[in-house]
């Protein structure tokens, strides 16, 4: 039987303890702004959890850390995932309807379906995608705990499968209570993990302390967000906004409101529930228990179909209790407060910055202002080609760091271009990535055995264009 409630204000913390001892099958389905959590229960703990907001950029950055340890997650790879699992709608990915006593089950979550993919294919092994959901579940459940008012509903009997592992909900809850209580520390000058930092004192003594953080880092300060910068850094988010946090109070670097859809998130500084049973042992000690790993069993498991329909097995691993996770524990922030007496003032003395080269061709002078004025505004320097006939000796000529390729164009169509492109030595390893109104998942196999390295499509926002920035140019 299902359960389903309304609520002004929701106790989330109270709420996930209470499933989680009942050591029942349950899916924890909460809406709030428009947002949807899922969160799976079994026998008392997390199997995995994810919400509505951009669910494959949350797997993308996620995948892009462990890329650093495990060779085989190119970002081919990472791309082509995407183009198989995230629907053309990210709506589609979860539900987000609104919840009522007679609303059906939800579905799989996609980004699991992805991950269950990986472990298929032997891109990742069960403790690695272990380690991978730990992480994506701590990120979720931080946003969780947050939540004010809305409705939810929790379903009994309703798990996902394969089973890759699960996580002991208490310890994940007490370690997500004190991170925010350590984002709560930075506010009100930090609110939101997903603000996005711009240098505004650009003089040549404040980019030089900046770039102690990271050399990188001023050029990188380009609408990405501090959960962003944080993956291209290789970084804690949490202690790369504690390094930045004198530069904001003083006023040296702004921060912009998260770009939509991020903006429906819960900000860091409405305020967690305190735990009156909080252990300080959780809290100092590694989360090496928390994740219990499970055999992955394709005779017991529904197999996995990615989007061209395509059943695929998963194969059986055992896993040794050796290989399980040890991670940094959670430490609380302290703030470093800057003199407030001493002013910085700008002075005309300015370094000059890395910019990145953007190509973007398109038979439609509307489409191109548009993508003009959604990268100029981040410092990128945009080249605009409205005859694709003369493309390629314009591309040739500018070299540029990325090439976004309008599909449909009279005279010569995006994959020939693509193609002429690629066949260039100089242009092998450049992102080329196709712009099209089409949702077809021909179309996107087709672009990728011409050699394009994403796919953009029409309408897109501000923040679908610098994710394919994200991906592809840092």
């Amino acid at each position: 039987m299902n359960n389903f409630a309304t609520f002004t204000k929701l106790p989330p913390l109270s709420l996930l303890r209470h499933l989680s001892s009942c050591f029942e099958n349950t899916c924890l389905q909460v809406q709030s702004n428009s947002v949807n959590w899922l969160i799976y229960l079994e026998e008392g703990k997390i199997a995995y959890a994810t919400h509505s907001i951009e669910p494959f950029d949350r797997l993308e950055r996620h995948l892009r850390r462990l890329s650093l340890q495990i060779p085989t997650l190119t970002s081919e790879i990472r791309v082509q995932l995407r183009m198989m699992f995230e629907p053309d709608s990210q709506n589609q990915s979860i539900q987000t309807t609104e919840i009522t006593p007679e609303s059906t089950s939800p579905q799989q979550p996609t980004d699991y379906q992805a991950i269950c993919w990986l472990v298929s294919q032997r891109y990742l092994n069960p403790t690695q995608a272990a380690i991978l959901i730990q992480e994506l579940v701590k990120e979720v459940i931080e946003s969780f705990l947050l939540i004010k008012k809305g409705t939810y509903e929790f379903q009994k009997s309703l798990s996902i499968s394969p089973k890759i592992c699960r996580l002991d909900a208490e310890k994940l809850l007490v370690v997500s209570q004190d991170r925010l209580e350590s984002w709560q520390s930075l506010a009100p000058h930090i609110t939101s993990p997903l603000q996005r930092p711009y240098l505004w004192i650009n003089t040549k003594t404040q980019v030089q302390k900046i770039s102690e953080i990271q050399p990188n880092l001023v050029n990188w300060m380009k609408g990405f967000s501090l959960r962003h910068l944080a993956v291209i850094m290789n970084q804690d988010e949490l202690q790369l906004a504690q390094s930045l946090y004198p530069h904001i109070q003083s006023g040296a670097i702004l921060l912009h409101e998260p770009d939509p859809p991020f903006d429906k998130l819960p900000n860091t500084d409405n305020g967690v529930s305190h735990n009156p049973k909080k252990i300080t042992q959780f809290i100092n000690t590694e989360l090496a228990d928390t994740i219990e790993t499970l055999p992955v069993n394709s005779t017991k498991e529904q197999p996995i179909v990615p989007k061209q329909k395509q059943t695929i097995p998963v194969n059986k691993v055992t896993i040794k209790q050796s290989e399980q996770l040890s991670s940094t524990p959670t430490e609380k922030v302290e703030v470093t407060k800057p003199d407030e007496n001493k002013p910085i003032t700008p002075t005309e003395t300015v370094l000059p910055r890395k910019v990145y080269k953007i190509v973007s061709v398109d038979d439609s002078p509307v489409i191109l202002k548009e993508i003009s004025r959604f990268l100029e505004d981040e410092s990128f320097s945009v080249v605009t080609i409205d005859n694709p006939l003369k493309a390629v000796m314009s591309i040739i000529r500018h070299q540029p760091d990325l090439i976004l390729l309008d599909l449909n164009m009279e005279g010569i169509d995006g994959y020939e271009l693509c193609r002429i492109i690629r066949n260039n030595s100089k242009f092998k390893n450049t992102p080329i990535v196709m712009v099209t109104g089409s949702k077809g998942f021909v179309d996107k196999v087709k672009a990728r055995l011409v050699g394009a390295s994403g796919y953009l499509t029409k309408p897109f926002t501000r923040a679908d264009l610098l994710k394919m920035v994200f991906m592809h140019l840092t």
